[in-house]
């Protein structure tokens, strides 16, 4: 399992038990700790999981009702304990990640990825579903990025630059 993903698991599994506990931010750092020594043992380096776990309770509040406006068929309370969390930890990143090293497209796979390994049948289906929304509404950032950099096959070459040198060649 790639680094980034196990860490980004780790930080479901944390706020996930943090939520279940009833959101006691006194613990979140215990609660980390645990859930590192638990999922990833000798892993020594686990900022990315404190970042996310820290950034979406900071952000909950915002979070949380985006949630409610995407899904308001679901009020919050009814929405399964992972479902929430894959959601809370996806609008996280997908609203404040730094889309240099995760684009939004990322993000939001990663946790249709989570909501698989983790939740019910219809989990990613929902959690895609409220993703797709929020990312919709933001103005689909960095939808049209082929910047190799962001590009997930690795060709380099880009539909508006053949047109473009096609144009300058006629």
């Amino acid at each position: 399992m790639a680094n980034r993903h196990l860490q980004r698991s780790i930080a479901m599994q944390a706020l996930f038990e943090w939520d279940f506990q009833g959101k006691n931010k006194d613990h979140i750092d215990e609660i980390i700790d645990r859930n590192v020594k638990e999922f990833a043992p000798g892993m020594e380096e686990h900022d990315f999981v404190a970042a996310l776990v820290k950034g979406t309770i900071k952000n909950l509040p915002t979070i949380d009702t985006l949630i409610e406006k995407c899904a308001p068929e679901w009020p919050l309370d009814q929405v399964t304990v992972i479902d929430r969390n894959v959601l809370r930890l996806g609008i996280y990143e997908l609203m404040h990640g730094n889309y240099d090293e995760v684009p939004p497209k990322v993000a939001i796979n990663e946790a249709i990825e989570l909501a698989k390994t983790f939740g019910g049948e219809s989990s990613a289906r929902f959690v895609n579903g409220v993703l797709g929304t929020i990312y919709r509404e933001m103005g689909e950032p960095m939808k049209d990025d082929t910047s190799k950099k962001h590009k997930d096959n690795g060709d380099s070459s880009d539909k508006s630059d053949k047109k473009e040198s096609s144009v300058k060649n006629n």
